[in-house]
């Protein structure tokens, strides 16, 4: 059973860094609990606001819902006490509502509402996909802006208008005009955070757009660092800020830009870096190159571990 009602939920998140823990494989890329857990326990021990399970990061999309349900139970038994789980909302709406359920019943604090796949959609359809997932549970609900999910400002305005549990704006695209609009319409009824990789990159600038907050993918493998980032972003240091960008974010994209579908590879490659191995991506994704992940490894060695 959640801890929190939704608004409760949406004034912790909105005011402390976010994350999307990988989900650990084994040698046969099926779940590996033990190591999941291990995973978990790890990102918990630092000051994180919330942790998505199954999320993007955590090859969701690669998961079955069998599976979604099982990594997002298992993260609420582990860390749920300490830290807010939320689980994803993804696929066909039928999906996503069962998705809904099994969070709920799982115990976690949220849902992150993905991306229906590999459909177009104009705006009464989206609404209608948030209206069923947000009437199906009474979890706090966040949207993804992102691919064929754009939603409208008045879009936003009437789930919200609809929806109590609906609390949370996530932005994939970074369109200035779209993001103000939403803002301006919407206002403190939501809370907003970034979701555009890499999220560091973007963080400051959107915070003059009323994002207070993002969920950072390198917080799996070099936490530290990504929390002295946010807070680096929160205070407004710019000096700070570019400074970091130059020695780190900056030379990690470059390496994440060489392949498609690094994003998430990349992620799982900065665990084994710095000895906490999670296994390897799911098809269709792939690993990283032994070269990518030797200038990984030298990257994190040279410009995190030996400031941390």
């Amino acid at each position: 059973m959640a801890q929190h009602t939704p608004q409760e939920l949406a004034n912790r998140l909105k005011d402390g860094l976010l994350s999307f823990p990988v989900t650990a494989f084994d040698a046969d890329l099926l779940f590996d609990e033990t190591a999941y857990r291990k995973h978990l326990a790890w990102q918990a021990s630092f000051p994180v606001a919330g942790l998505f399970a199954a999320g993007g990061t955590g090859e969701g999309f690669s998961l079955t819902p069998e599976e979604i349900a099982t990594v997002v139970r298992v993260a609420v038994e582990e860390v749920g006490s300490t830290v807010p789980v939320l689980a994803p909302a993804a696929g066909n709406t039928a999906q996503a509502v069962r998705n809904a359920h099994d969070a709920e019943a799982g115990g976690a604090e949220g849902l992150l509402v993905l991306p229906p796949y590999l459909t177009e959609a104009d705006q009464a359809g989206l609404e209608a996909h948030v209206d069923a997932v947000c009437s199906a549970t009474s979890l706090g609900v966040i949207v993804y802006n992102r691919a064929n999910a754009i939603y409208s400002a008045d879009t936003v305005a009437r789930l919200a208008e609809r929806h109590e549990n609906f609390i949370g704006f996530k932005d994939g695209v970074g369109s200035i005009e779209h993001l103000t609009k939403v803002f301006a319409k919407n206002g403190d009824r939501l809370f907003y955070l970034g979701g555009l990789p890499t999220a560091e990159t973007f963080a400051l600038p959107l915070l003059q757009l009323g994002m207070s907050t993002y969920s950072s993918a390198m917080y799996n493998f070099v936490p530290e660092f990504a929390l002295e980032f946010y807070r680096d972003v929160r205070a407004q240091d710019r000096a700070a800020v570019t400074d970091k960008l130059n020695r780190f974010v900056l030379p990690y994209i470059e390496i994440r830009d060489r392949v498609k579908g690094y994003g998430v590879s990349i992620v799982k490659g900065g665990l084994r870096a710095v000895g906490r191995d999670a296994g390897s991506v799911r098809p269709p994704l792939q690993d990283l190159t032994e070269q990518d992940l030797a200038d990984l490894k030298a990257l994190i060695d040279a410009h995190v571990l030996q400031s941390a």
